[in-house]
């Protein structure tokens, strides 16, 4: 157990800078061990910055920081702490697999640190149990509510019990009743594992208050630490919001403003939102049933309910989004119909996920949805500048928007959802992962709004100062409406001190559970007794590398788009490639300009016209027909024969023939030479034997071409042997790329970063699933070849299989240095395609020998997998080549797997810049 007098985090001089942004400015602080710390500060004020740094995710700058006892800046000690520490990053769901099942996820998280089974099922059914996601194990983490995903993403966290938990916004999005189960379940583990510390931000003051130590921060500075109650001292201020407004720099003296929300003026009109029975089916699951409301202009109706319980399947039916199975819903007056753009043009809506273009920036985003909407460029121009200053983003115009803190991402979701001043506001969970002033800041904005303009706002929150805002309420739960009133009506009727404790009320009442059945929940399922075994972790965990195998390759199975991709793209390729790339050169258009018109002209061109290689055109009229045919395409080969061809040759003279040839294409304008060259000769023997001159006396030898392993020449029996090898170093080496790059780009690399998972079994777990793939393309591969494309195996299949390993290792590792590259997935694509099929077409001697190749072109093509097993391939097709002959390519295929993974590892980073 760590000491508890000691600091379990110590900070020194921390500066931390993304190019002009300053995100840590010299924070220096100590962190007590044994406690709930909370930081707490408006968005972007470096609070995930400082996480980052703590749990190792990120690489750190300037200064010095210590935790648990070590120097954070070196490696040994990161990998030595990662079982005892825990990470949930900000973010909805962002350390989860949206594939992976929750209890799919929760095993992954278990095997990282080995876990066995049945501590993994006990730990697994106590958390689930305890935070109500017990019913759900079987449910893909994607097709969770928000507030489900991040449930699921501490019991990720929690399933090893550290001795440090880290949290960045853990409860946003999460209803009161679990919040509060939530907290409960953390008091409980931290009972039974009393040397824990928990270092949490939160965008919940209330939560704030309960916490034993805080840290303010502002602006990349520790602005005071303390407990609450000592924060509340030093400013003389009776809440730890009023206290932090008074710690902020300026702040002296201010005082929060008092929000004053004027009563709604009804004038008698007809409602603007309407929902009668409505209902929605997802198979046999329901997860809306028989919901009803009216909602009247100018009015703001809040729509409360747990997590899950069918807010955000009602929200999204209301504007089209989503079919219902049962029920009517009406928006001024009219049936909701998704292809109503008039309508919808009057509906503002904002999703509970960031749905906006992450590429994009702030200003780009806010300009495109200009344009969507029609809004004219001058009113669209100053809307924008407005909404910018409003929603405070003026700063962050020219910022990318998918690498904005939440907060801000929800500001500007906010502002996209007002830019074309709309009549309905529909608003799911908008201020989620937003400071408390800033949330203030969005009511003044939405009062006005519905005070000043009528607009009708509906709104979902989890935030129960901001439900006694509204106008009215709704309470939901399990897809149906418990109760809809004015929050005091609803308090009153329950009895309660607060709208919170008539929400847990209300929804306990639903489900028949009371404070006791939580507390069974938290004790069902033992957590690991003082005589459990601790998990034993090695440098090496084959245990870990084969968790992420199994990861990979359910995610795989279940995703459509890739397994098309893996198969049916090498099959589809395979075809058109055989067929399409001949170096048969046949069939060409052929047209003759005879200016003699003699039976001897006739008879010279009669050498072309009657060979198969040769397509007759009708004669050209002049050589400007000639060149103008000619440059269109419409022949390649042309023949001019001049005027008295026939006369001079009669007469013993040496007539001039002219051949024109298109010589675009270089390597077919070789061939058509040959060609021509061979009609002449043709022509010429024939003028011989009519002579009575024997041709072969005039000769001193005679040519006969026979082909060895490829009699008739066909470059389908050369081609079919030879793209497989294409094949297998694109699509895997892609598949590869993608998937590494996908933990970049959605956030579960820091899994990676933050757990005793090291670089080879994070890179060669998730590489046997895609070799796997590869042999699989492979063995399709072969049977196309055989039976469709009619090219016999000649040679030992048991070699060029195993060659066929050696080679998906060797390609797919090739994918994991790719992926090192790249951030994105789109990147991925583009750079695997590039990277792996030009240097394959060009130097692996597909195309033309590698010994015809320069020198330089010939080190490539020897330090490229591709060369030896189309080498191996084809000998094996055609040339009949058996073990002994191949081995020497097969030998050299094994050295490139690790090689290429020795390269992955030295650039893939266990931490982020």
């Amino acid at each position: 157990m760590e000491d508890q007098s000691q600091p379990v985090v110590r900070a020194a001089n921390l500066m931390q800078r993304y190019k002009d942004v300053v995100a840590l400015a010299d924070v220096t602080l100590d962190i007590p061990a044994g406690k709930v710390v909370g930081l707490i500060g408006p968005d972007g004020v470096g609070k995930s910055t400082l996480l980052d740094l703590i749990a190792g995710a990120r690489v750190m700058q300037t200064g010095t920081l210590q935790v648990l006892g070590g120097d954070m800046r070196k490696a040994g000690h990161r990998q030595r702490i990662g079982p005892r520490l825990a990470y949930m990053p900000q973010g909805l769901g962002k350390n989860l697999y949206q594939d992976l099942s929750v209890q799919e996820n929760l095993d992954f998280f278990g095997k990282l640190f080995g876990q066995s089974r049945a501590e993994r099922n006990r730990r697994i059914a106590r958390l689930t149990r305890a935070t109500g996601l017990f019913p759900f194990l079987d449910r893909p983490a994607g097709k969770l509510s928000g507030g489900m995903k991040q449930k699921l993403g501490l019991c990720c966290a929690l399933l090893h019990d550290p001795d440090l938990l880290i949290l960045d916004e853990p409860t946003t999005g999460v209803d009161p009743l679990s919040r509060r189960q939530f907290w409960d379940l953390i008091a409980k583990i931290r009972q039974e594992h009393p040397g824990m510390s928990l270092l949490v931000s939160t965008a919940y003051m209330e939560e704030a208050e309960e916490f034993d130590w805080l840290v303010a921060m502002d602006a990349g500075l520790v602005l005071a630490t303390g407990t609450a109650e000592e924060l509340r001292a030093r400013t003389g201020t009776d809440s730890l919001e009023a206290a932090f407004v008074r710690l902020r720099p300026g702040g002296e003296g201010r005082e929060l403003p008092e929000l004053v929300i004027p009563p709604l003026q009804t004038d008698g009109e007809r409602p603007a939102i309407v929902a009668r029975g409505l209902t929605r089916r997802f198979g046999d699951f329901t997860a809306v049933s028989n919901v009803s409301f009216e909602i009247r202009p100018g009015e703001i109706f809040g729509f409360l309910g747990s997590n899950g319980c069918g807010k955000t399947t009602t929200m999204k039916m209301l504007t089209g989004l989503l079919p219902m199975s049962e029920g009517e819903a009406y928006l001024f007056g009219k049936p909701v119909n998704a292809k109503d753009l008039a309508t919808r043009k009057r509906v503002g809506f904002m999703s509970q996920a960031f749905s906006l273009y992450g590429e994009l920036t702030v200003a780009q985003n806010l300009a495109l949805h200009a344009r969507l909407f029609q809004i004219p460029s001058q009113q669209a121009t100053a809307r924008i500048a407005a909404l910018a200053d409003r929603f405070e983003l003026s700063h962050v115009m020219d910022t990318r928007s998918g690498g904005l803190p939440l907060g801000i991402r929800q500001r500007l979701s906010l502002a996209v959802a007002v830019l074309h001043e709309p009549e309905i506001l529909i608003l799911d969970e908008p201020t989620s992962g937003v400071d408390p002033e800033a949330r203030d800041r969005f009511w003044e904005f939405l009062i006005e709004l519905s005070r000043r303009d009528k607009v009708t706002i509906f709104i979902s929150t989890h935030f129960m100062n901001e439900a006694l805002r509204c106008d009215r309420i709704s309470l939901m739960h399990a897809g149906e409406v418990l109760v809809h009133d004015t929050p005091d009506n609803l308090v009153e009727a329950k009895g309660a001190t607060s709208l919170e404790d008539a929400f847990v009320a209300y929804i306990e009442d639903a489900t028949g559970e009371g404070e006791s059945a939580d507390s069974v929940a938290l004790q069902d399922g033992a957590v690991p007794d003082a005589h459990d075994p601790p998990a034993r972790l090695g440098r090496f965990s084959l245990s870990r590398l084969l968790a992420y195998s199994l990861r990979e390759t359910v995610e795989v199975i279940r995703d459509p788009i890739r397994l098309a991709f893996a198969f049916l793209g090498s099959v589809i390729l395979l075809v058109v490639l055989s067929y399409g790339v001949s170096m048969d050169v046949e069939d060409l258009t052929f047209a003759a300009l005879d200016q003699d018109q003699s039976p001897a002209s006739r008879s010279y061109l009669s050498s072309f016209t009657g060979s198969r290689y040769f397509l007759e055109q009708p004669d050209l009229l002049n050589r400007e027909d000639l060149i103008r045919q000619m440059a269109a395409g419409e022949v390649s080969v042309a023949v001019e024969i001049p005027p008295n061809f026939g006369r001079d040759l009669a007469r013993g003279n040496t007539p001039e023939v002219s051949a024109w040839l298109d010589g675009a294409n270089t390597m077919r304008a070789g061939t058509v030479e040959g060609y021509i060259t061979g009609g002449h000769a043709i022509y010429l023997r024939d003028l011989m034997l009519e002579a009575g001159v024997d041709p072969q006396e005039q000769s001193s030898f005679t040519i006969e071409n026979r082909y060895r392993y490829n009699p008739t020449f066909a470059s389908i029996r050369s081609m079919g042997p030879s793209i497989p090898a294409m094949l297998l170093m694109l699509f895997p080496v892609i598949l590869m790329a993608v998937s590494v790059a996908r933990e970049k780009e959605i956030g579960t690399i820091t899994n990676f970063y933050v757990t005793p998972t090291n670089r080879i079994e994070f890179l060669v777990g998730k590489q046997l699933p895609y070799v796997a793939i590869a042999m699989c393309n492979y063995l399709v591969l072969t049977l196309m070849v055989i039976f469709v494309l009619d090219v016999p195996l000649k040679g030992s299949l048991s070699a060029m299989t195993l060659g066929a390993l050696c080679y998906g290792f060797a390609v797919t590792a090739y994918g994991l240095v790719v992926s090192s590259l790249v951030k994105t997935q789109v990147a991925a694509v583009f750079a695997a395609a590039l990277l792996s099929l030009m240097p394959t077409m060009q130097y692996s001697g597909m195309i033309q020998p590698i010994s015809t190749l320069s020198p330089e072109a010939q080190m490539i093509g020897s330090a490229w997998p591709a060369s030896y097993f189309m080498h191996l391939s084809v000998g094996a097709y055609t040339k009949g080549l058996g073990w002994a002959a191949l081995s020497h390519d097969i030998v050299k295929l094994s050295l490139f797997f690790p090689v290429f993974l020795a390269i992955a590892v030295l650039l893939l980073r266990k931490q982020e810049k």
